[in-house]
């Protein structure tokens, strides 16, 4: 079923109570980061409306941490999510049989920190497993047509990358937005920012979307990014069981890789369960990989590069992109911004293109009528590989910037 590969987050388990500050002690640390709590060696901010958590040690003992942090909003994000699956007539039973098959084959060092969770959080383990597949599960509450469009296309992620001399000193500038049925607005309240500092000698990452949830916008302490995009209009439904959830591989690709070398090198040799275009970037190039479950297109830019829902390279021989949706459009609207700011793309202007609607020429959505549904850009994100510097959106709320080198160890 193809629930089981759309997108899925990150959980953990063991006990570490968190001590939460009073405003007398509560302090800020860098720019706009509010602490507000601590757990081990684990700390908790707020940046504005958003989320953070900061977590060190092995990884069961920043699930802990990550579990006593946020333990009320992952036990009200469960049972939110609960509420829906059992409205659409599925026992628990059934949901953690789904959930298992999309973990099941994931490295320990995930399962770990969904251990850790679990451990701290009130959460049951098959309870932080299920909200770990938390997009897929709210989808199995919701019908093909509520899902995805009839008439005008689906709404879509999509990335952009600039470097070389669209860029005031050649470093890479980059975006992605996660868009979808404002359904999944109701995830809105627990968008977080999670940093993990293991003490293994692994990279530290950094990942944004809903708390407990399967990552799928990452970055790392090397100064390496990888999201991805829906490929499924060019490369087909098909699914290959067997296979570990691609999306479930970024966290691991991001603490082993720290080169855009190595990071091709980890793509290239992880096959996918179905079709995606993962994006990925470094300090100096970004790549935007094509993927099927028989086949890997790299495809890679002179200083430019974009991606939306459909493939590009011309060696897939496929017929004419998929016209009816939107996808193309999109497509075609990040390249254009971007050359119109040739040269002086900074991120403040990468958050300026990504603030351009789909109606006003850009690849935005913010409650648009796409056929019979209502779409927005979810999320949003602007990195800067280089600086280690994050902008992070969630729709209706402000863009927020957190140095992320600060909150990594090195």
């Amino acid at each position: 079923m193809r629930l089981l590969s759309i997108l899925i987050a990150l959980a953990l388990v063991v006990p570490a109570a968190a001590v939460f500050l009073t405003a007398e002690n509560a302090e800020t640390v860098g720019t706009g980061l509010k602490q507000v709590a601590t757990s081990g060696n684990g700390t908790r901010y707020e940046a504005g409306s958003y989320h953070v958590v900061v977590l060190s040690g092995t990884y069961r003992e920043m699930g802990r941490q990550y579990g006593a942090l946020m333990k009320d909003e992952l036990r009200a994000e469960y049972a939110m999510l609960r509420s829906h699956f059992t409205a659409s007539g599925y026992t628990e039973a059934e949901i953690g049989e789904l959930a298992r098959k999309a973990t099941t084959l994931q490295a320990k060092r995930m399962k770990e920190i969904r251990a850790g969770i679990a451990e701290t959080s009130g959460l049951t383990v098959e309870e932080v497993d299920i909200l770990y597949e938390g997009v897929p599960v709210f989808f199995s509450t919701m019908n093909e047509k509520a899902f995805f469009s009839t008439a005008g296309g689906k709404a879509g992620c999509s990335f952009l990358a600039v470097w070389g001399n669209y860029t005031p000193d050649g470093s890479v500038v980059l975006s992605r937005n996660w868009d979808h049925n404002d359904a999944f607005l109701i995830f809105k309240p627990y968008y977080t920012l999670a940093v993990y500092n293991p003490t293994d000698g692994s990279n530290s990452v950094a990942t944004f979307g809903p708390v407990g949830l399967l990552p799928e916008t990452l970055m790392n302490s090397a100064g390496l990014f990888i999201a991805e995009d829906n490929g499924e209009s060019s490369g087909s439904s098909l699914e290959i069981a067997g296979r570990p959830q691609l999306v479930g591989e970024f966290f691991r690709l991001m603490l082993d890789y720290s080169t855009m070398d190595e990071l091709d090198a980890g793509i290239m040799s992880t096959r996918t369960d179905c079709a995606f275009i993962v994006n990925a970037a470094g300090a100096d190039r970004a790549c935007s990989y094509e993927e099927t479950v028989y086949d890997i297109k790299c495809r890679e830019g002179t200083g430019v590069i974009a991606a939306a829902n459909h493939f590009v390279d011309p060696s897939w021989r496929l017929a004419v992109p998929p016209t009816e949706e939107n996808t193309v459009v999109r497509y075609g609207n990040l390249l254009r911004l971007a050359e119109e700011s040739k040269g002086s793309v900074d991120g403040e202007r990468m958050v300026g293109i990504r603030d351009v609607l789909y109606d006003d020429g850009g690849a935005t959505f913010c409650h648009y009528t796409v056929g019979d549904l209502s779409a927005s850009s979810i999320y949003q994100v602007v990195f800067i590989p280089e600086a280690r510097t994050l902008w992070m959106k969630v729709v209706d709320r402000d863009w927020e910037k957190v140095e992320l080198g600060q909150l990594f160890s090195v």
